[in-house]
């Protein structure tokens, strides 16, 4: 009879939590940043709007990039360990029998249990269990460029499209409280959804995500508002 898994545990979404929430504080913070200086500077409503969406654009290609390459590399450093062990397992069998049963005995397991467990596991997958147990390589948690890059992109341009919905429907006499606060707002509700889904404390979540959001907001209007004194 199968055996169902139901336990579930937070350990098991940081992952996706991590890059989702990442990207869409991301793209809240620098759109929300960008349009507001360029608001400070008391440019047009029209130049706003396109400078916000060249930043969504930007952002979202440079998210996509960054993490296509650097999850590429993380494969291209799993394809290399992949292939000397497989090496190794053509070439010294016995040994890299007793590296596993060491790895067994290392996390608490008798040593004759230790032998017959890794001796059984590699005439199943030898590689397979080499990969999961020597290097930490499993399917589960194969990186995977494409789908990281994709992830990263749209997570980014959901989070961008927040401010720039305001700034198309706001009153221009009005834009830049209403990009802060709703902006604000935003970064607050995930913050203290990514601390909720990840079982740490929703409040600190809360707090240090607005507080870094709205630094970052009022530096660059700062620095807006002295360019356009400055010019």
């Amino acid at each position: 009879m199968p055996v169902r898994q139901t336990e579930q545990h937070r350990t098991q979404r940081i992952g996706w939590l991590r890059a989702a929430v990442l990207g869409a504080n991301d793209g809240i913070v620098s759109t929300a940043s960008l349009v507001l200086g360029v608001a400070s500077a008391h440019a047009t409503h029209g130049s706003i709007l396109v400078a916000g969406v060249a930043g969504l654009v930007a952002g979202s290609m440079s998210m996509a990039a960054g993490e296509y390459v650097s999850v590429h590399s993380q494969v291209d450093i799993e394809q290399a360990e992949l292939k000397l062990e497989r090496k190794e397992l053509e070439t010294d069998d016995k040994g890299e029998h007793k590296e596993l049963a060491a790895i067994y005995i290392g996390r608490g397991l008798d040593p004759a249990l230790a032998q017959q467990v890794a001796q059984q596991l590699m005439a199943h997958d030898a590689l397979g269990a080499h990969a999961r147990d020597e290097l930490g390589i499993t399917d589960t948690l194969r990186a995977r460029p494409i789908p990281a890059a994709l992830a990263s992109a749209s997570s980014f341009s959901g989070g961008a499209a927040v401010p720039l919905l305001v700034i198309a429907f706001a009153p221009p006499a009005s834009l830049i409280p209403l990009v802060s606060g709703a902006s604000l707002v935003l970064l607050a509700l995930l913050g203290g959804l990514a601390a909720y889904v990840g079982g740490a404390r929703v409040m600190a979540g809360v707090l240090r995500v607005t507080f870094w959001g709205a630094l970052a907001m009022g530096l660059t209007a700062g620095v807006g508002a002295m360019l356009r004194t400055v010019a």
